[in-house]
Formats: C-alpha cells, structure tokens, sequence
C-alpha cells in the first residue's frame, strides 16, 4: 500500500505545516503591542511561506496513471515589510517628537482568521489520516 503510505506523508506535512501557522499566528498576536524589540523596533508581523513536496517519486514515471501524493513544508518563516502603524500617544516613552507612537503592523482580526483557517486545515488532516487508517484497517479485515 505505497499510495496509502504517501497519502499519510502528505496529510503528516500538512500537520506540520498548519502547526507553524498557528504559532506564528500566535507570535503575532501577543506581541501585537509589543512597540520596542532587540534592535529597538516595534514587532514585524510575521508570516509562514509553504511549498508543496512531493512524497515519494512513482517507480513507472506516470505511465500508470498514479496520482502522486504531494505534500507540503514550511519553506520559510518572513516579515511583513508593511509600514508600522502610528498612534498619537505622546506621553509614551517610544513616542516620537510629534507624540506619535510606531505601532507592530499586526491586524488582530487578520490573524484570529488566518489561525482558525490553519486550525480548520489540520482539522481536515487528521481526519484524511483516519479515513485512510480506518481503509487500510478493512482492507486487511477482508484480507483474513
């Protein structure tokens, strides 16, 4: 059962991946005030890169018609470049000689989004993962 086994490969990556969009969702959020950093910045929102992988390459190089399982890393973990935004708050310590204050570029409702899409697809991951499980465990019931 290969197809299978490269089935539960590509849905694992998965898992994987939707976790690293949870925390860094996450990340985002608490540090979603967080005006002063290590290099005396305010907090750059983050975001994950993913690509698709595939599992295992087909022995007959598509000649049988396989569909080849693909799954997926997490490429790489960047900043959002997007401008800080700016809040007039002058009596505090970041504040700038105009009183206004560098702010993270975080959106808190974009990223309550982007953590229940991420909690959604790993939901849909561990169900594929048990569908499969449970058609490898019939298929050797019938086997017996």
């Amino acid at each position: 059962m290969p197809g299978l086994s490269s089935a539960i490969n590509a849905s694992a990556s998965a898992l994987d991946a939707q976790r690293a969009r949870i925390e860094v969702a996450v990340s985002n959020i608490a540090n979603a005030e967080s005006t002063r950093g290590p290099d005396g910045q305010p907090y750059r929102r983050r975001d994950v890169v993913l690509s698709a992988t595939p599992m295992d390459a087909d022995p007959f190089g598509g000649a049988l018609g396989r569909a080849q399982a693909v799954g997926v890393t997490v490429n790489e973990v960047v900043q959002d470049q997007d401008a800080f935004r700016r809040r007039y708050e002058p009596s505090h310590p970041d504040a700038d000689p105009q009183g206004f204050v560098a702010t993270p570029n975080v959106d808190i409702p974009e990223e309550m989004v982007d953590m229940l899409g991420a909690a959604r697809a790993y939901q849909a991951n561990l169900t594929a993962i048990n569908l499969i499980r449970d058609t490898i465990q019939r298929a050797l019931e019938l086997g017996r």
